[in-house]
């Protein structure tokens, strides 16, 4: 089985727009340390920003999860083997 790939253009552009916000929130978490805001402030943005990667990642597994299984059921078994495998090791 290959490995699954982000094929569709607006899953890719939601993707990357995704990864900007994460990466404004990192940014502005840095500045805030640099301007010495308050800790519980600063934990918040963390949390956020936290928040945020889970759900890039949740949609990552997603999309594999949708990827096409090779045909037959070793293919089904295998596609539900690396999904496991993904959950276990990232999850």
């Amino acid at each position: 089985m290959n490995d699954p790939r982000m094929h569709d253009p607006e899953a890719k552009k939601a993707m990357d727009a995704r990864l900007a916000r994460i990466e404004g929130q990192v940014h502005a978490v840095r500045r805030m340390i640099a301007e010495d805001h308050p800790c519980e402030s600063i934990a918040q943005q963390l949390a956020a920003a936290r928040r945020a990667l889970d759900r890039a990642f949740y949609e990552m597994v997603s999309c594999m999860i949708r990827e096409e299984p090779a045909p037959g059921r070793q293919g089904r078994t295998e596609h539900a083997a690396k999904v496991a495998e993904l959950l276990a090791r990232f999850g």
